[in-house]
């Protein structure tokens, strides 16, 4: 057996042996669809399959994570406690994954861009260059279009150069070619320690991570859809350069590389006395070609999401937005209102008092939460579903993928007084269990109100959304008296919480509907 061959198997044994539904069915169109099926005409569980395939080589081959921090149960389980604060230890009953690899895997299908943090030496960029390759890439093509963050590093440096020849004898910018860098074509990006790019170079770089295409002296180069992986020892406030806002923006999931496991020191010392490297071994079988990844992204967000956990996810992200005192009209009591002005966003929460810190999580937080922010879950949940061999995501999906999407979207308020109880000031430096329990205080209050069985304003809106085609005058005005009814009823209230003020807002945009229906009816006849 030669050196480094027990890496490269590949279990033929299926990952998920029960995925989507048991035994297949017989088609008859399956007599003519012969043995050579593309990856365009193949099954949804033939990638999905290959995609877990690949995420237990990784993990149990080339990066060694054990901490099997995504946790799912079929069925009963065991959770024991350790120490003097009893920290509890969960022994999960279904198949559960390291954050640290299936990120990355996620971001792979998703054509996402993720970013790893954690100190040198914990595996950041080894999991990124064995992403390029699962893409198809050498192990040479990989680490040479890797870009290295530095701080003289120029446009010129991260996007290519003009032909001296050309600027010699142009008589205007069309007669000058570029030598545009081969790593904006590839699928797989990767930046090394991108907080040590200087800021005008970083805003190249949005350019290329935001649009999708690479501009210089006039000339423009299209990037092909790719998935993103960088990298930072510390993305709070280290590096050389500060991240611009817009850019940190474009990330859609962090995720922290975890210490070492002692334990594992024998998978070390063997790669030592054999010169392994994981990135030599990645078995052939186990690599996308680009049809694959086109394949994967249409596969992935054909996942459905129902609308009861859709439903549960308004009401989370309804929570953070409001700001009662910071202006007069309605539209504008947001926290973003304060940050526009320049405000202390402390001092003008402080003039509202009395507020439930356990039902009301927004004030834990000091922003709201973005379109992209929202897109970024969803698109997520969705890979994340398909990963497991689901057709549809599942609220314990949304649950896992929060923290990673938020972990620096949303900015925890160190202030409040929830974060300073005792039993919480361990989460103002864990995001990521942080955000997961804001998470499960919001479902907890959305059972409390029983939103599942009665919610007037999802019945409002399911009326406004069959359209209004055919509407009489006579159900326009009982639309009207039904939404005027319904805010009287909710005046009585003493606080008015994230999720009443997005419904509030709703109702307003439903009732103007309607309104303006009544004057067209009205001028038509």
């Amino acid at each position: 057996m030669t050196p480094g061959e027990p890496f490269s198997h590949v279990s033929e044994t299926p990952t998920r042996p029960a995925t989507n539904g048991g035994a297949p069915q017989f088609d008859v169109e399956d007599l003519y669809r012969g043995p050579l099926a593309t990856a365009t005409t193949g099954t949804a569980a033939a990638l999905d399959e290959k995609l877990r395939q690949a995420y237990f080589w990784v993990v149990n081959q080339a990066v060694i994570s054990p901490h099997y921090d995504i946790e799912y149960d079929d069925g009963p389980s065991e959770t024991f406690y350790f120490g003097d604060s009893k920290v509890p230890v969960h022994l999960p009953s279904g198949q559960s994954y390291s954050s640290f690899i299936l990120l990355p895997f996620l971001t792979f299908a998703t054509r996402g861009r993720c970013l790893f943090v954690g100190g040198p030496g914990r595996g950041k960029t080894q999991s990124a260059v064995l992403m390029g390759i699962l893409a198809g890439y050498s192990v040479d093509d990989v680490r040479r279009g890797m870009q290295h963050g530095h701080p003289q590093m120029t446009v010129a440096d991260l996007l290519g150069n003009p032909l001296p020849a050309d600027l010699v004898g142009a008589q205007s910018m069309d007669d000058i070619r570029i030598a545009w860098r081969h790593w904006l074509s590839m699928r797989v990006k990767i930046i090394d320690e991108y907080n040590r790019i200087p800021t005008r170079t970083q805003s190249a770089l949005l350019t290329v991570m935001g649009d999708g295409y690479a501009e210089l002296l006039d000339h423009v180069y299209e990037c092909p859809p790719s998935a993103w992986y960088l990298t930072a020892n510390d993305d709070i406030g280290g590096g050389t350069y500060p991240v611009i806002e817009a850019l940190r923006d474009r990330i859609d999931v962090v995720v922290m590389a975890l210490a070492f496991n002692s334990r594992f020191l024998g998978d070390l010392l063997l790669r030592v006395e054999q010169s392994l490297r994981p990135e030599d071994l990645v078995p052939k079988s186990l690599m996308f070609t680009p049809d694959e990844c086109d394949e994967l992204d249409r596969q992935v967000r054909a996942v459905s999401v129902p609308a009861d956990v859709r439903r549960r996810l308004e009401f989370f992200a309804s929570q953070f937005e409001f700001c009662e005192t910071a202006g007069d009209q309605l539209e504008y009591r947001t926290k973003d209102t304060v940050r526009l002005a320049g405000g202390d966003y402390h001092l003008v929460a402080s003039r509202d008092t009395g507020r439930d810190v356990i039902r009301d999580i927004g004030v834990q937080t000091s922003n709201g939460l973005s379109v992209r922010s929202l897109m970024t879950i969803l698109h997520y949940s969705k890979a994340l579903a398909y990963f497991r061999g689901q057709e549809e995501v599942s609220l314990e999906d949304v649950r896992h993928i929060v923290p990673f999407a938020l972990r620096h979207k949303l900015a925890p308020d160190a202030e409040t007084r929830y974060l300073q109880e005792d039993a919480n000031q361990m989460l103002a430096s864990d995001r990521v269990s942080w955000l997961r329990r804001l998470f499960d205080l919001a479902s907890a209050e959305y059972d409390r109100l029983d939103l599942d069985r009665d919610d007037p304003v999802a019945d409002l809106k399911a009326q406004m959304a069959r359209g209004l085609d055919g509407v009489t005058t006579e159900q326009a005005r009982a639309q009207l008296v039904q939404i005027e009814r319904l805010m009287a009823e909710w005046s009585a209230g003493k606080k008015l919480y994230g999720n009443l003020y997005d419904d509030l807002l709703q109702l307003k945009y439903i009732h103007q509907r309607y309104t303006n229906y009544l004057a067209w009816l009205e001028w038509a006849s």
